[in-house]
């Protein structure tokens, strides 16, 4: 099989499981919202943005970094790997076992800070299984990631069901959480290689050495990204938190379509620049470029149009109007698609140092901005500050990759994009249904139509990443 085939079966494999993956988060949403209620919601988003904020603080980038160093002929793989995995088990016992023990001095009801003693064995969970993935990605074999994330979200989803008919409480719910990712990382661990605790003291010095750039941009990253849900608590209602991490809960679930592209796509391109074959880095750059785009931005638009609709949906009668809250957090969306890329490829390329001041001139500005706009405007003023941060954090990375790789990317892609994405928001917004799922699916139909109209997928892309007989017909030959 070749490269181009393998980048696309693993494409294929990990959009479809991403998809599935996407709606059990949606119908989870769905589940707990009404079974917590609006202010015990809250508290979930409380305990969950803490841990969220220290779960980056503490990623140092090891699933990039792995993927990255595996990928080079400098070290032996099993011994790289070995030593790898006992510093992230290391580092995420400290974090994650210390996190509990730092939100006891925040003020908040007892309930809260149980949930987040809790919830740390599932980012415990999360942040060992970053070098799992990190492995898979290297090696194109990230269907094993899309099953494993599959397996915590059918747990999850089904024990929620379980919960609500039962009446359970709030800690049952958030126990239920820490077993979902749990069960997700022993699947990982058991589909590896046989790892194990080693020190080797020369591939540790080239970790570090590798990974302190990157480590200080993902912990300023985490100011930008998590410092709202962590600040907004402290000056804003349960229900207006539950409102904003219910609409950021979608966003998410939104954005990490761009995060399984360039997972794929950032070890290559360390393969490509690590070489010095530049026009294969570019080439590949464009496809990462344009491939993010065609999943982010017509989302972008269709959560705009959509926002109240869908929040009423995932969230039920009661979290109806954070519709307009979703809708002000998608236009950060842009932004996350610019920073995603470029950020991942700054990675790949070992320019990590020239985006240390990247991120954190966005999270001084950002925790600034918090801090100012949260208490006057709350969760508007939160989301004003991430669209900011976004945008900041998205142009100013093009900027240091285009600066040092001389890329400039073809918007010719791009323009269709837009344009077909346009459409699509026309079309849904005075579409006469009043159910979402109606307008999603139309939405999705007339996107598609348009993108395969206007050729932004060329014909032999399709032909190659659908292998099946349609092709051996000819149903494309008129694309």
């Amino acid at each position: 099989m070749t490269l181009k085939k393998q980048i696309a079966h693993n494409t294929l494999i990990q959009l479809f499981g991403k998809i599935l993956s996407t709606l059990l988060g949606l119908m989870t949403v769905f589940v707990m919202t009404r079974s917590l209620g609006v202010e015990k919601f809250g508290w979930y988003v409380t305990a969950v943005g803490f841990l969220q904020f220290v779960g980056i603080f503490s990623d140092f980038g090891f699933i990039i970094t792995t993927a990255n160093m595996l990928s080079e002929p400098r070290f032996e793989q099993k011994k790289l790997l070995d030593t790898i995995f006992t510093w992230r088990l290391i580092t995420a016992a400290i974090f994650q076992g210390g996190a509990p023990l730092l939100f006891l001095l925040f003020p908040y009801p007892i309930e809260i800070k149980i949930a987040v003693a809790i919830i740390s064995v599932s980012f415990f969970a999360i942040g060992v299984s970053n070098v799992f993935t990190g492995y898979y990605q290297q090696q194109l074999k990230t269907y094993i990631n899309t099953t494993g994330e599959l397996i915590g979200r059918v747990v999850l989803l089904l024990g929620a069901l379980m919960l609500s008919k039962f009446d359970a409480k709030f800690l049952p719910m958030m126990a239920l959480i820490s077993v979902a990712s749990t069960l997700n990382a022993i699947y990982l661990y058991y589909r590896m290689p046989p790892v194990k605790i080693s020190f080797n003291h020369e591939i540790s010095r080239a970790l570090f050495a590798k990974i302190w750039p990157t480590a200080l941009c993902v912990i300023f990253n985490s100011f930008y990204l998590q410092g709202d849900r962590v600040i907004l608590p402290l000056y804003t209602s349960a229900s207006d938190v539950a409102f904003y991490g219910a609409s950021y809960r979608v966003l998410d679930i939104i954005i990490q379509m761009s995060a399984l592209i360039m997972g794929i796509m950032a070890p290559l391109l360390a393969y490509s620049w690590s070489r010095a074959n530049l026009d294969e880095f570019k080439q590949r750059l464009q496809i990462s470029f344009d491939l993010v785009a065609i999943f982010l931005i017509p989302t972008m638009l269709g959560a705009i149009a959509l926002s109240s609709k869908i929040m009423g949906f995932v969230g039920g009668a009661n979290f109806a109007s954070a519709g307009k809250i979703l809708s002000y957090l998608s236009l950060a969306i842009f932004g996350i698609c610019f920073g995603m890329v470029f950020g991942y490829t700054a990675l790949a390329i070992d320019k990590q140092k020239q985006a240390v001041w990247v991120y954190l001139l966005d999270a001084i500005l950002s925790v600034i901005g918090y801090f100012i706009f949260i208490p006057r405007f709350g969760i508007y003023g939160a989301a004003g500050v991430t669209i900011f941060s976004e945008f900041f954090a998205g142009f100013c990375l093009f900027g240091i990759v285009a600066y040092h790789s001389h890329f400039i990317p073809r918007l010719s892609a791009l323009t269709k994009i837009v344009f077909s994405s346009l459409i699509m928001y026309l079309v849904i917004t005075n579409l006469a249904t009043s159910h979402v799922l109606i307008s999603i699916l139309v939405g999705g139909i007339v996107y598609a139509l348009l993108a395969l109209l206007l050729r932004v997928v060329s014909r032999d892309t399709i032909k190659e990443i659908i292998p099946g007989q349609l092709s051996k017909f000819g149903f494309f030959d008129n694309i």
